[in-house]
């Protein structure tokens, strides 16, 4: 009945991932073109999302909210009928951009309750592990030239204000062409640190089971993205655009930063 139940709310996860791509392809591309596919898919999610949880409480015999798997599933589901009353009610489409990833991130980490069997060979563990760090750099790529180009948009709006001629500053893009950088920059980097913390997590389930949910980097990790999802969101659908935007970049970076000494043994270098 356990493993039924959590097949459930695997193929729910995997409907919610549908939502996933329409964010990721709407950040890319600027194009609300699969929202059509991605609603019916979240809606379907949301229905044997339930049926996870009643199967779930009825084994029990109580409410399956005694576990964090169980309270982490039932916040997700509660997020996700929330924003479809929403919608229902106020037509709130771009509110998708936020809540579709938060809801599958979190029934993804609710259908990690199970574990499943070890790698089936060390090449594929090993070959999941390298697209994992890849995407990772590739991500902290795009967010330092998303932070730099924020920087210097800050700098040449400064000198514009100053109306002071000459120097290094003549020679900088236009405050359009820099924000036009970091807002690419920024679709580029979301996609390859979604697609890292998919991974890295699922890597992570299948290396040690349950125990990586509890280690701090990994809450470090989870906590940038979201801050990073909200970047995007107030990009993308709010119109945060040039200073309120790249100062949003540049503390974007500063989280990254401490997600990555989180996942470095600084001591052990400082301690040599």
């Amino acid at each position: 009945m356990q493993d039924i139940s959590i097949l459930w709310l695997r193929v729910a996860t995997v409907l919610y991932a549908v939502g996933l791509v329409h964010v990721l392809f709407f950040v890319w591309r600027r194009s609300s073109r699969l929202f059509s596919f991605a609603l019916p898919a979240f809606a379907a999610g949301v229905l044997l999302h339930a049926v996870s949880i009643v199967e779930q409480s009825m084994q029990s015999g109580h409410l399956a909210l005694q576990t964090f798997h169980q309270t982490i599933s039932a916040c997700a589901i509660l997020i996700a009928v929330a924003f479809l009353v929403v919608y229902k009610l106020y037509d709130f489409s771009s509110l998708a951009i936020f809540i579709f990833p938060v809801t599958f991130l979190l029934a993804m980490i609710g259908a990690t309750a199970v574990p499943v069997e070890p790698w089936g060979a060390p090449t594929l563990r090993d070959a999941w592990l390298l697209a994992h760090v890849l995407l990772v750099l590739g991500g902290y790529a795009a967010m330092l030239l998303m932070a730099g180009s924020s920087v210097f948009y800050l700098l040449q709006e400064r000198h514009l204000k100053s109306k002071s001629a000459g120097g290094l500053f003549d020679r900088l893009p236009p405050l359009g062409t820099l924000d036009s950088l970091s807002s690419r920059s920024m679709a580029v980097g979301f996609v390859c640190t979604t697609a890292g913390v998919i991974t890295g997590c699922l890597w992570a389930y299948i290396e040690s089971g349950t125990r990586w949910i509890s280690e701090g980097r990994v809450h470090i990790a989870l906590f940038t993205w979201i801050f990073y999802l909200v970047v995007v969101y107030l990009r993308s659908s709010a119109g945060w655009r040039g200073r309120r935007a790249a100062f949003l970049s540049i503390y974007m970076l500063m989280f990254s930063a401490l997600t990555w000494v989180s996942h470095t043994d600084l001591r052990g270098l400082l301690a040599r």
